[in-house]
C-alpha cells in the first residue's frame, strides 16, 4: 500500500520522496488518533492541516494540535499506542520519543509555551523499503497546545487514507488568523520564514477571509496587542510595516524547498506584497 501511496504523489527526486514519506507519516498518525477520543478534545491546525485538508500546494513538516478547552493536565502519551498500532498495521516500524527540552531561546518562545507538549515520531524502516539512499533522519513533530488562545472555529474534514476517517480541523478563516499572527509576531530576530509569506499569498488569492476574532485573541494572548478591538486598516498597517522590515531574498531562499515551482517567486517584492495585502478579505464581525 505504501508504494502505491507514494506513486500517487509522483515524486520527481529524492527530496520529493522524503517529503512524500513525511506526509504519509502524518496521515497515518492522524488515522491512529482518529481511532481514539483525541479529536473530541483537540483540533488540527497549522500548515500541515492546510496542506492535507485544504490543498495548500506546499509541503509542511509538523503536526500541530490545539485543545478545544484549556487543560494543563492533558497528556498525549495515552495516545501513543494507537499511533504505533496504526503504523504496525501497515508493516511500518516507528518509535515515539520525547523531544528533550533545551534552554529557552527567542525562536522557541515563538512556538512554545511552558504548557506545550512536544514529541517526535521517527521512522526506522521505510527509507530502506522504498530504496531511497539517504542517511537523513525522517521524523515529524507533534505539538499539542494545552492552553491555547480560543475563539477559533472548527469543522470535520474527511481523509481517505489509509482508511476513511474524520479529523476535527480549524476552519480556513481561523487557520488564516493563526498564520497572520505568526507572520506578524514571530520573535525570530533576523530569521524569516518564507512559508508564512507563501501561505499569506495563498489565502489572499483563494479569497479566504481572515477570522479577526481569533487573530485578536492570539495577539492579546502573546501580549502583542492591548486593545479590545483591531480594525482591518490596523492589520494592513502592521503588514505593510512587516513588508518594509524583511528581506525578500531571504524569504525566497527559505520557502523554495517546500514548493513545486519556484517560478512563482519571481514576482515577489515589497511592492507586490503591498498591493496583495490590499486585497485581503475579512470575516464580518
Amino acid at each position: 500500500m505504501i508504494k502505491e501511496w507514494i506513486e500517487d504523489y509522483n515524486p520527481q527526486n529524492e527530496t520529493d520522496i522524503l517529503s512524500t514519506l513525511r506526509e504519509i507519516m502524518q496521515e497515518i498518525t492522524l488515522a491512529g488518533l482518529s481511532r481514539t477520543d483525541f479529536f473530541e478534545k483537540a483540533a488540527f491546525y497549522g500548515g500541515t492541516a492546510l496542506r492535507i485538508f485544504y490543498n495548500l500546494d506546499r509541503y509542511s513538516e509538523d503536526l500541530d494540535f490545539s485543545l478545544l478547552q484549556p487543560d494543563l493536565d492533558f497528556s498525549i502519551e495515552p495516545y501513543f499506542k494507537a499511533i504505533l498500532d496504526e503504523f504496525k498495521s501497515l508493516g511500518l516500524t516507528v518509535r515515539i520519543v520525547e523531544k528533550e527540552k533545551v534552554k529557552e531561546t527567542a525562536i522557541d518562545s515563538a512556538f512554545l509555551k511552558a504548557e506545550t507538549i512536544w514529541k517526535e515520531i521517527v521512522l526506522e524502516d521505510i527509507i530502506k523499503e522504498t530504496g531511497v539512499r539517504s542517511n537523513k533522519t525522517l521524523k515529524i513533530k507533534i505539538e499539542v497546545d494545552k492552553h491555547p488562545p480560543l475563539n477559533f472555529k472548527t469543522e470535520e474534514k474527511l481523509a481517505l487514507r489509509p482508511f476513511s476517517f474524520y479529523v476535527k480541523c480549524y476552519t480556513k478563516p481561523s487557520l488564516f488568523a493563526g498564520k497572520m499572527h505568526a507572520l506578524l509576531f514571530r520573535k525570530w530576530k533576523n530569521r524569516v520564514k518564507g512559508r508564512d509569506w507563501y501561505d499569506l499569498e495563498w489565502y489572499i488569492k483563494k479569497g479566504i477571509p481572515l477570522d479577526i476574532n481569533h487573530f485578536l485573541t492570539r495577539a492579546k494572548d502573546t501580549n502583542n496587542w492591548e486593545e479590545d478591538r483591531v480594525s482591518n486598516e490596523q492589520i494592513i498597517g502592521l503588514l505593510n510595516a512587516k513588508i518594509e522590515s524583511v528581506s525578500f531574498n531571504r524569504i525566497k531562499e527559505d520557502v523554495v524547498r517546500f514548493i513545486p515551482n519556484d517560478e512563482v517567486l519571481k514576482i515577489w517584492s515589497p511592492e507586490y506584497f503591498k498591493d496583495l495585502v490590499e486585497k485581503i478579505r475579512f470575516e464580518p464581525r
